[in-house]
């Protein structure tokens, strides 16, 4: 059997990727900076940034394939902290560039890119679409592909890239829009009275999926041969914020007031982004099967409990 480290494997895409892994006859190990228990993973604390702490943990598990989940992987988050965002995703991932590279035979690696890559379009974004991150957290993960390239160049590293677009589900942290909406409303229907939540912009449209689609992907990326192709993951459809919320609030039986808050608002903001995930749909057969609207009703009721 096939031996996985997932770095950030405490985050909330860890548990749905080994679970994922685990369905599929693979070892999972995890790491993370701090420790959280999952079914059968072995744990080890580590910090990413700690280049000794990560060669070791990499020699120690001696593993077929890293996945790199560990990341600032929000964009509001990354406007407040760009050069932290820089460090844990650039050095964090030269730092399990350089472990896996020492390692004999060395592992494959996977990189967790984003749709934040790319310039804006009003049409949906393909592979061929260009480059142009207009945030700290694009920019840290155009730098991070482009590290990725020089390894696979200069030392015949296996490194894989995919390029997800927004995703969500029941445990990611309610500091994310569509949690957010759920737990607001979800608080006020356990209230049993009316309430007020508050929001950003919600004229944005967003390509949205379910954890469980992308986690497959993941996997069926770094399971094939050719590490050079980049793929976008996502849907296929976009929706506005309004919109989702709207669906939020009507799974709520009290009368819910939507107030606007300035201080939820990006320096940025992207009016349109949309996934095209026709090369991933033709090369490895992967297509979405949960839709959002199913997603959003299990994280209302996940918080509603």
């Amino acid at each position: 059997m096939s031996k996985v480290l997932i770095f950030g494997a405490g985050g909330f895409v860890g548990a749905y990727l080994a679970k994922e892994l685990q369905q599929h006859e693979y070892i999972v190990y995890g790491s993370d900076i701090g420790h959280r228990e999952l079914p059968d993973v072995e744990f080890y604390k580590a910090d990413l940034l700690d280049a000794k702490a990560v060669e070791e943990l990499v020699e120690l598990v001696n593993p077929d394939m890293i996945i790199n989940l560990a990341a600032i992987s929000s964009v509001g988050t990354s406007w407040g902290i760009p050069q932290t965002t820089m460090f844990i995703n650039v050095v964090g991932a030269l730092n399990v560039l350089e472990a896996a590279r020492k390692c004999a035979p060395m592992p494959k690696v996977m990189f967790i890119g984003s749709s934040e890559e790319y310039e804006e379009s009003d049409e949906p974004i393909s592979e061929k679409t260009p480059l142009n991150a207009n945030n700290p957290y694009g920019i840290s993960k155009m730098a991070q592909e482009r590290f990725a390239e020089i390894y696979r160049e200069r030392y015949g590293m296996k490194i894989y890239c995919v390029r997800p677009f927004n995703h969500t589900g029941v445990g990611q942290r309610d500091t994310f829009v569509l949690p957010s909406f759920c737990k607001q409303v979800a608080e006020i229907e356990k209230s049993g009275k009316s309430g007020i939540i508050k929001v950003g912009n919600l004229t944005a449209h967003r390509d949205f999926s379910d954890v469980r689609d992308i986690v497959r992907a993941y996997r069926m990326i770094i399971e094939s041969d050719d590490c050079t192709k980049v793929y976008n993951v996502g849907s296929g459809r976009t929706y506005s914020l309004r919109r989702m919320l709207e669906y939020i609030v009507s799974l709520s039986s009290q009368q819910i007031t939507v107030e606007v808050d300035p201080e939820r608002f990006r320096p940025v903001d992207t009016p349109v982004i949309c996934c095209d995930y026709g090369y991933i749909k033709a090369e490895l057969g992967w297509e979405p099967e949960y839709s959002i609207f199913d997603t959003l009703k299990e994280m209302f009721e996940y918080y509603k409990c």
